[in-house]
C-alpha cells in the first residue's frame, strides 16, 4: 500500500510545480493581472475594476535586467499603460499615454496640443478635459519629452497624480499595455 502513497503524492507535488512555473511564466512574460485603486483613470477604469495587462504586445521585460524581448508594437498616443511609478517604485500606475520621446506637450483651454497642435486622435483623448496643475503641466509650457520616456496623464484630470506632477515615465519602467476589464461581470470590456 505504501509505494501506492508515495505515486499519489509525487504525482500531485509534480502536478503541483508544473502549475506554478507555467503560472509564473504567464505572468512574467505574457499576461498580468491588476486591480484598480483609485479613482483616476474614471470613467474608463473605476476603483476595484480588474484588468488584464499584455506584456507581450511591447514586450516582456528580462527579470532582473532593463532589457526587453521585442515586441509586437510600441507604445502608441492614447494606450493605456501599467507602468512601475517613477517616484514610488513599489508601486505599479495605470495612466493614458499622451506624449512620446522628442515631442512638446502643452496643456492649453483643456486640451491635450502635441508640437503646437491639439490632439484630435485618439477620441478618448480629445473627449476628456485636462487641467493644468503640477511642475510639468502649467499653463502655457510647452514640455519636451525626453529620449527613451513617455509623458502620461489620468483620465480623470481633476484628481490624478500623473506627469504633470512628477515628470516623465522612463520606458524601461513600462510593465504592458491594459488590454481590459475582466471584472466585475457588468464592466467587462476592451480597453481603447
Amino acid at each position: 500500500m505504501e509505494p501506492k502513497v508515495k505515486s499519489q503524492v509525487r504525482e500531485w507535488t509534480e502536478s503541483i510545480i508544473i502549475a506554478v512555473v507555467l503560472a509564473l511564466i504567464i505572468r512574467t512574460f505574457l499576461i498580468q493581472a491588476f486591480k484598480i485603486p483609485s479613482g483616476s483613470m474614471i470613467p474608463t477604469l473605476e476603483v476595484g475594476d480588474r484588468i488584464f495587462v499584455s506584456k507581450v504586445v511591447y514586450g516582456p521585460k528580462i527579470p532582473f535586467t532593463d532589457m526587453r524581448i521585442p515586441g509586437f508594437a510600441k507604445p502608441a498616443r492614447g494606450d493605456i499603460i501599467v507602468f512601475v511609478s517613477p517616484e514610488a517604485p513599489k508601486k505599479d500606475f495605470v495612466k493614458r499615454l499622451i506624449a512620446l520621446s522628442g515631442e512638446k506637450v502643452e496643456i492649453k483651454d483643456s486640451m491635450i496640443y502635441i508640437d503646437g497642435n491639439p490632439v484630435k486622435s485618439p477620441p478618448s483623448l480629445a473627449a476628456v478635459s485636462y487641467y493644468n496643475r503640477g511642475d510639468y503641466g502649467k499653463e502655457g509650457d510647452r514640455i519636451e519629452v525626453p529620449e527613451d520616456s513617455y509623458y502620461v496623464l489620468g483620465d480623470n484630470s481633476a484628481s490624478s497624480r500623473d506627469s504633470r506632477y512628477w515628470g516623465f515615465v522612463p520606458a524601461k519602467n513600462v510593465i504592458g499595455k491594459a488590454v481590459c476589464i475582466y471584472w466585475p461581470l457588468n464592466r467587462i470590456r476592451i480597453l481603447r
